[in-house]
């Protein structure tokens, strides 16, 4: 027995479960579902299953279901016994709740009632393939699921295409080939990626390479398990000299040596100075 009883303070406990292997589980977060007085979760199945493993007993609670499908219905049984003053601890299916799963209208509407809203944190597959993936870590994007069809799905990628760092993607195994393509397509196939499958679990695989690369291994092959896909960011050609001594030429036609600086240092995106003084000696010939 690796838990606690504790006698939890009213409130809405939010639950990090294992994405794979179901020791991951914390300390902290067994003692939440040990202790709380109502338990819900994303798939009551899953949950009743990992209480069993840990071997902590439901003492005559019932675990509810709170889902995508479970509607307002199933929102107002928690909301009503967070109002009688009662713990309720929430559990997605794996990782964090909310993290593209269920929770955030519930979230929302018990902290605008004005309830205890905390979490026992834990796992998250976006963080573990970030830490995997070998590709920059300083700043991400999580995009979670892209639209299922191809026209929405690209339009998607072009909104994220310059977002200055790592994206990260969950995909089904059934469109990672279709995805992989339209990231090909859309941010350039030789852009870094990672493909991370089946993350802490038996079969758990990284593919590193490019958007091109990783495409080409699945496109006749069968994926399957949960897939974390990562993109690297858009990174810029450097500057060559010579473009922006032509552009300086072309804007000292019509502009003074401050003005076509300035305008040709934000055209190029490099520092000003430089540029100003290249603008100087151009502007003396």
């Amino acid at each position: 027995m690796n838990y606690q009883k504790l006698r939890l303070p009213a409130g809405l406990y939010f639950v990090g479960t294992p994405i794979g292997a179901a020791r991951d589980i914390t300390l902290r977060a067994l003692d939440v579902l040990a202790s709380a007085e109502v338990i819900a979760a994303e798939d009551t199945r899953s949950l009743r299953h990992l209480l069993d493993i840990h071997g902590i007993p439901l003492e005559g609670r019932r675990v509810l279901a709170y889902h995508d499908h479970s509607g307002a219905g199933a929102r107002a049984k928690l909301l009503d016994a967070l109002a009688e003053g009662r713990s309720v601890a929430y559990a997605s299916e794996a990782g964090m709740p909310l993290i593209a799963d269920p929770g955030y209208e519930l979230s929302k509407a018990a902290a605008e009632a004005g309830y205890m809203v905390t979490t026992a944190p834990g796992p998250s597959a976006a963080l573990t393939a970030l830490t995997l993936a070998g590709l920059p870590t300083d700043a991400f994007f999580f995009a979670g699921f892209l639209p299922n069809t191809r026209s929405a799905r690209k339009t998607r990628l072009e909104a994220l295409r310059d977002v200055p760092g790592t994206l990260v993607f969950y995909e089904s195994p059934k469109r990672v080939a279709e995805t992989l393509s339209d990231m090909s397509a859309v941010l350039g196939g030789s852009r870094p990626a990672a493909l991370c499958r089946e993350l802490t679990k038996k079969f758990e695989e990284i593919r590193r390479g490019t958007l091109d690369s990783i495409g080409a291994s699945v496109a006749d092959t069968a994926v399957r398990g949960e897939i974390v896909l990562l993109v690297d960011r858009a990174r810029s050609e450097p500057v060559k000299e010579t473009d922006i001594e032509q552009s300086l030429r072309d804007a000292l036609e019509s502009h003074s040596v401050k003005d076509a600086a300035d305008l040709v240092a934000r055209m190029h995106g490099v520092p000003r100075r430089p540029v100003y003084q290249m603008a100087l000696k151009l502007g003396k010939r």
